[in-house]
């Protein structure tokens, strides 16, 4: 149930944009606790994005979950961003990341919802 979307400046190839993914995978489902079976993560490389008034190498990410507890995203903040940087090059103080908690009622799968 947990979604991370990746969308950075950055140019990757499928097999370079699959390793993120797949590193990010982990990371996620290591800070929230949650089996990794359940994580979604996209990666949306090459958008044209401008922070801070350049387009030098940029990421917004997007953690939805279900039950998402304010007191992990430090933790996960503290793990992605790094993973950015060392995984496609995007500086930490480049990497925005929003977090949401979503109602189960609001989160479908398998036909029904949580």
């Amino acid at each position: 149930m947990p979604l991370l979307r990746i969308e950075t400046n950055v140019a990757l190839d499928t097999a370079n944009a699959k390793a993120l993914a797949a590193k990010a995978s982990h990371a996620v489902a290591g800070g929230l606790g949650k089996p990794e079976r359940y994580v979604m993560v996209t990666v949306q490389p090459g958008k044209p994005m401008v922070m801070a008034g350049t387009a030098d190498p940029a990421a917004f990410l997007e953690l939805r979950s279900i039950g998402l507890p304010a007191d992990k995203t430090e933790a996960l903040s503290k793990a992605l961003c790094p993973l950015m940087e060392s995984a496609i090059g995007v500086a930490l103080d480049r990497v925005y990341i929003n977090f949401a908690d979503v109602p189960r009622s609001h989160w479908g799968w398998n036909g029904g919802t949580f």
